[in-house]
């Protein structure tokens, strides 16, 4: 098939002139003289090989030529029009396709507001949401299929990634309702003692699961971990039955049991942290309009523009 070679001023001269079959009339819309266009319709027409328009003293047709070009013609200049305004959306980051990871903890604190900020302000840009552990996030980010990870603990041996923190949240204790020590309003750790554990498998949340660790080796005990759950939805629905207890991050109050209770830990100093992650390097301006709208979002917990903290036992976190 042979490649047309098209001027496109040649192209639109040719579709104003269709429509008002009038040359003066024509120039005139197109803001030149009718010398100049007159020119651009013949050096269309050489390309054509054939007359495009009748011209007589009773005015200008189409020939048949002319009127089987006039669709096509139309049709190129609005796919044209179309696509220079996809590409200046894209360009600006008011469209295009954002891939974003998130650890599932983060459905019940930052995702919500941070979805929904940025859809009420870019409502041309298509979200792809992956629910994903922190290790497979890094993995994809590097691999280039995410823009975007949102990750509990971030690690502090990526220099190639950049690190927001959009969260700092202090843990609580998840007891049974029935537990002596659900009466109390806040709860020491050493207070757990005697109470058996129910964790995030490590290989599922390395950082929480230590730091969940270090606090009760902290408080001088090992904690007897009796039951593993890889969702928090299920640690609490394990820990309503009775089978243990669970330090956790305070948004996971949002999980509503009617069995289980969350209560502050005394002092209450250890904090767990989340950011929001992105390959340095990376230009595409969805990535930078999200990361002014994590420093817009009103959910709770500080939004510093920089590299997030360092975390205190490394690792990651689902």
């Amino acid at each position: 098939m042979e490649r047309p070679e098209l001027p496109l001023a040649q192209l639109h001269a040719f579709v104003v002139l269709a429509e008002e079959l009038h040359f003066g009339h024509a120039a005139a819309r197109l803001g030149i003289a009718q010398p100049p266009l007159s020119q651009q319709i013949r050096r269309l027409e050489d390309k054509v090989g054939h007359a495009l328009f009748t011209r007589a003293s009773g005015g200008v047709g189409l020939t048949p030529a002319g009127r089987e070009l006039l669709p096509a013609a139309r049709q190129s200049l609005a796919a044209l029009a179309y696509g220079l305004s996809a590409a200046r959306d894209v360009g600006s980051g008011r469209a295009g396709r954002l891939r974003i990871g998130f650890a599932a903890s983060l459905a019940l604190t930052v995702l919500p507001g941070l979805l929904r900020t940025y859809r009420d302000q870019f409502p041309g840009v298509r979200l792809d949401i992956h629910e994903m552990t922190t290790a497979p996030q890094l993995a994809a980010l590097h691999e280039g299929s995410i823009d975007v990870g949102l990750v509990r603990e971030p690690p502090t041996d990526e220099p190639e990634l950049g690190f927001r923190t959009v969260l700092s949240e202090p843990f609580v204790a998840v007891l049974p309702s029935t537990h002596p020590l659900a009466a109390q309003r806040t709860v020491r750790v050493e207070q757990l003692a005697d109470s058996p554990f129910v964790l995030l498998p490590r290989t599922v949340g390395p950082a929480l699961h230590d730091r969940i660790i270090g606090l009760c080796t902290a408080a001088g005990f090992t904690p007897e971990v009796v039951q593993h759950a890889v969702e928090w939805q299920t640690v609490c629905a394990l820990v309503e039955t009775g089978l243990g207890v669970c330090l956790a991050p305070a948004s996971i109050r949002r999980i509503r049991l009617k069995g289980v209770a969350f209560r502050g830990l005394a002092p209450g100093t250890a904090r767990t942290h989340v950011a929001v992650a992105w390959r340095l390097n990376d230009d595409n301006p969805l990535v930078t309009h999200l990361l002014e709208t994590v420093s817009q979002d009103p959910s709770d917990g500080p939004r510093p523009g920089r590299r997030a903290a360092a975390p205190t036992t490394g690792g990651r976190e689902t």
